[in-house]
C-alpha cells in the first residue's frame, strides 16, 4: 500500500491564492487580492484574465464542465452544470472557453426555489455572482469533475435568496463594528476583523441495504417507527471506542476526499449514540467554514455509498439514543493577529476582552430569541431539551473564572483578581502534573464560552451554518455598534469604558448560567429571570418579523423587512411540508407493510390455535391465545390512529395561511403520528422477526 503524502494532496482541487500567484500576471493577481481583503469589484478584463486562467487550471484537471455553486433557501446546495464548449471554428475544431462575464454572474431560475413571495412563478430572473472570497474547486464524481464556482443567489431586483448573500452582509457588519472597538483600544495596525467558524459535524452511519428497507429513512431522513434495542449507549461505551474496521475505511477515504478540496478535516472518532460519529475541521473564515461545511456533508454522504453504506444527517434518526448536533465554534480575529476573545492570563486586567464580553453578553441576552430562531430547524425539534443536547433556552457558560470576574465587577465595579487552575496531580510518579485550564467545561450549555470563543451548540447537524453566523454577527455587531457610538464620544475614554462594563454586565447577568441546563430547576429559574424558553421552531419562527428583528437587521444592511418576511414564510411552508412527508410516510407504511404483515402474522398464530386443538383438545393454547388476542388488540388501535392521522392530515393540510398550517401541523398532526407510532413500537416487540417487514434499531445501528 503506497503512503499518502497529505501535504501534496491537500487543496490540489482547489483554486487557491498560491495557484492564482502563479498563474496570472502580477498586476491582476493584485487586483484580486485587493478585491478579495478590501471589497470592490473586479474589471472586467481582470475577470477575464481570472476566468481563462482558472479554466485552463480545470481543463488540466479533466474538467468539460462549471457551474456557479450556490446555497438557496432550501439549505442545500445547488448547481446547473454548463460546458465550456463553443462555436466549433471554421476548421470544425471545437473551441475551450471561459469568460470573465460568465465568472462573475449566472442566470439560474429564481422562480424554482423558495423565495417566500419575493418571486412568482412568472417572474423566473435571478443571478448568481462570484464570490471571490471562497475559493473555487473541482468536485470529483459520477458526472465526471466540475468546476464549481461559490457565489451568492439574487433576485432580478436584488433580493438576497440564499443563505451566502445575508452571511456575507452580516461578515462586513462585524468588521465595521469591531474595527471601532480595536481602534478604540489603541490598535491602528489592524484593517479587518474576521468571524472565525469551526463547525463540529455529528453523523450516523448504517448499512445501505438495510436503509433501502426503510421508506422512513428514505423519504424523511429518520425512523418514524422503532422499538428499542435492547441495548442502547447506556453503558458508554460507543464513545471514543475503537473505530470498526469498516467505519475507519470510511473515515480514510473521507479524510482524503475532504482534504483534496482544501477541508481542514482535523478530528475523527465515535459519538456518543452507537452508529454515532463526528469530524470535526480546523477554524476558517465564516464563509468558507459554511461552504465547506456544505461540501463535508456532500461527501459524506457520496462516500457513505461508495463503503455500501448511508449517512444520515437527521438531527434524530433513531428515538431513544442521543440524536446529532453541529456545534458552531465562533471567534474574532483582526487580520493583525489578535484574538477579540482571547483573555489572556489575567482576564480583570484585559479591558478590551471585558468589553466584547460585555457586549456579547449583551447581544445574546437582548436577542436570546433571534439566537434560538437561527439553530431552528424541523429535525431539531426532537432533539433540543433532550440528555443529550442544549435545552430550547439560551444562556450563556462563562466559567468559573470568568463568573467571578463579572461577579467583582457587578457588585463592587473593580476585579481585582482572576481565579487560576493550578496543579493537576495525578497520583502516579512516572505521570507529570499538568497545568489546569481556570475553568471546567459544560456541556449542557447552549452557547458556552471555551477558552478564547463561544461554541453555540444548539445548531442541528443537517442545518447550513450560514444562519446561526449570520445571526451571531449581526447580533454582536450591533452591540459593538451602540458601545463605540458611547464611547467615542466620551471625555474621558478610562471612565467611560469601566463603566459601560459594569451596566453591560449588570443589566445581562441573567444571562449568565453555569449550572445544569438540563435540570427541572433550571427551567423554572428561567422562567424566573424571564429568559424565553421557545421549544419548537415553528413558535421560534415569528421572532424574525419583530420590530426588534427588523430594525436590527436593516440598521446593518443585513435583511430587509420584505427578506425577513418571505424567510418567515419559507421556514413555515418547509415546516408544514416536511411533517406532511413524514405523515404521509407513517401512513404509506401502517397500510402496505405494517398492517398487512401483522394481519399475516395473527393468521399465523390462529392457525397454530388450531392446529395444536385439531392435534390435541385438551392442549393448554393460552400463550398462543394471549399472545394473538394482544396482537389483535394493537392491530385495532393501530387502525384506529391511523384512521386518526388520516384526518389530521387533511384538516392540516387544508389550512390556506403559511403559519396556520404550520402550527396545525405541529399541533394536531405530529400528536396523531405519535398516536399511531405507540401501538406499531409495541407490536414489534410481539410479531416474529421474519414476519416484521423492516429493519430493526439494534439491526441498523448494531450491524454497520
Amino acid at each position: 500500500m503506497s503512503k499518502m503524502n497529505v501535504e501534496e494532496i491537500f487543496a490540489e482541487n482547489v483554486f487557491t491564492l498560491g495557484k492564482m500567484k502563479e498563474r496570472l500576471p502580477r498586476k491582476v493577481f493584485q487586483e484580486v487580492k485587493r478585491v478579495m481583503e478590501c471589497g470592490g469589484e473586479l474589471s472586467l478584463s481582470a475577470a477575464d484574465v481570472v476566468a481563462k486562467a482558472m479554466k485552463d487550471w480545470a481543463v488540466e484537471k479533466g474538467v468539460t464542465h462549471y457551474t456557479h455553486w450556490f446555497q438557496p433557501l432550501t439549505g442545500i446546495t445547488a448547481e446547473k452544470h454548463d460546458s465550456f464548449v463553443t462555436h466549433p471554428d471554421e476548421e470544425g475544431k471545437m473551441l475551450m472557453e471561459f469568460s470573465g462575464k460568465e465568472l462573475i454572474k449566472g442566470e439560474p431560475d429564481a422562480s424554482s426555489f423558495p423565495s417566500g413571495g419575493l418571486r412568482a412563478t412568472f417572474e423566473a430572473r435571478g443571478y448568481t455572482t462570484w464570490d471571490c472570497t471562497s475559493p473555487a474547486f473541482v468536485k470529483e464524481s459520477g458526472t465526471g469533475p466540475i468546476l464549481c464556482i461559490p457565489t451568492a443567489f439574487c433576485s432580478y431586483k436584488g433580493e438576497a435568496l440564499d443563505k451566502k448573500t445575508p452571511l456575507l452582509r452580516s461578515m462586513e457588519a462585524i468588521n465595521e463594528q469591531a474595527l471601532r472597538i480595536v481602534r478604540l483600544f489603541g490598535n491602528t495596525a489592524a484593517t479587518k476583523v474576521t468571524p472565525s467558524v469551526g463547525p463540529e459535524q455529528e453523523y450516523f452511519l448504517v448499512d445501505r441495504k438495510k436503509y433501502l428497507q426503510r421508506k422512513d429513512l428514505i423519504y424523511a431522513g429518520r425512523t418514524l417507527f422503532g422499538a428499542a434495542a435492547p441495548k442502547g449507549q447506556e453503558l458508554d461505551d460507543h464513545y471514543f471506542g475503537v473505530i470498526r474496521e469498516r467505519i475507519g475505511a470510511y473515515m480514510k477515504d473521507l479524510n482524503v476526499e475532504l482534504w483534496k478540496l482544501g477541508v481542514t478535516a482535523k478530528t475523527q472518532h465515535n459519538e456518543v449514540a452507537p452508529a454515532q460519529h463526528e469530524l470535526a475541521p480546523i477554524y476558517e473564515t465564516a464563509n468558507v467554514a459554511v461552504d465547506h461545511n456544505q461540501l463535508i456533508m456532500e461527501t459524506m454522504r457520496r462516500v457513505a455509498e461508495h463503503h455500501g453504506m448511508a449517512c444520515l444527517l437527521h438531527e434524530k434518526p433513531f428515538a431513544g439514543v442521543n440524536g446529532s448536533g453541529k456545534h458552531d465554534n465562533w471567534s474574532l480575529t483582526t487580520d493583525n493577529g489578535v484574538n477579540m476573545l482571547d483573555p489572556g492570563d489575567t482576564p480583570n486586567e484585559n479591558i478590551q476582552f471585558l468589553l466584547v464580553l460585555a457586549c456579547i453578553m449583551k447581544a445574546v441576552d437582548v436577542h436570546a430569541d433571534l439566537l434560538r430562531q437561527s439553530a431552528s430547524n424541523v429535525g431539531n425539534d426532537h432533539r433540543l431539551g433532550a440528555n443529550e443536547a442544549p435545552p430550547a433556552i439560551i444562556s450563556m457558560f462563562l466559567g468559573e473564572q470568568l463568573e467571578d470576574v463579572v461577579k467583582q465587577l457587578v457588585e463592587t465595579g473593580e476585579a481585582t483578581h482572576s481565579l487560576h487552575g493550578g496543579k493537576l496531580q495525578t497520583g502516579v510518579s512516572t505521570l507529570p502534573d499538568l497545568e489546569k485550564d481556570a475553568t471546567d467545561r459544560n456541556r449542557t450549555s447552549p452557547f458556552a464560552f471555551t477558552g478564547n470563543k463561544f461554541e453555540f451548540r444548539m445548531v442541528g447537524s443537517a442545518d447550513s451554518i450560514a444562519s446561526p453566523n449570520t445571526t451571531l454577527n449581526a447580533i454582536v455587531a450591533e452591540a459593538f455598534c451602540e458601545a463605540a457610538d458611547e464611547l467615542e464620544k466620551a471625555e474621558n475614554f478610562d471612565m467611560a469604558v469601566h463603566d459601560l462594563i459594569k451596566k453591560y454586565m449588570t443589566e445581562h447577568q441573567r444571562i449568565v448560567f453555569n449550572g445544569d441546563g438540563y435540570s427541572d430547576e433550571w427551567v423554572k429559574e428561567a422562567e424566573r429571570r424571564g429568559l424565553p424558553n421557545i421549544k419548537s421552531m415553528v413558535d421560534a419562527t415569528a421572532t424574525l418579523t419583530t420590530e426588534k428583528s427588523v430594525k436590527l437587521f436593516e440598521k446593518f444592511g443585513i435583511f430587509t423587512r420584505a427578506e425577513l418576511e418571505s424567510r418567515e414564510e419559507v421556514l413555515y411552508e418547509t415546516y408544514a411540508k416536511c411533517i406532511n412527508i413524514e405523515a404521509l410516510t407513517m401512513i404509506d407504511m401502517a397500510t402496505k407493510q405494517i398492517i398487512p404483515a401483522v394481519v399475516k402474522y395473527t393468521i399465523t398464530l390462529a392457525n397454530s390455535v388450531s392446529a395444536v386443538r385439531s392435534a390435541c383438545a385438551e392442549a393448554n393454547v393460552k400463550v398462543q391465545t394471549d399472545l394473538l388476542m394482544e396482537v389483535s388488540e394493537l392491530l385495532a388501535k393501530t387502525k384506529e390512529a391511523l384512521n386518526k392521522l388520516k384526518e389530521a392530515e387533511a384538516e392540516a393540510k387544508a389550512k390556506t395561511n403559511s403559519k396556520d398550517m404550520a402550527h396545525a401541523f405541529k399541533d394536531v398532526v405530529m400528536p396523531a403520528m405519535m398516536e399511531l407510532r405507540t401501538p406499531v413500537d409495541k407490536l414489534e416487540m410481539l410479531v416474529d422477526k421474519e414476519a416484521w417487514p423492516m429493519p430493526s434499531y439494534g439491526d441498523l445501528i448494531f450491524e454497520v
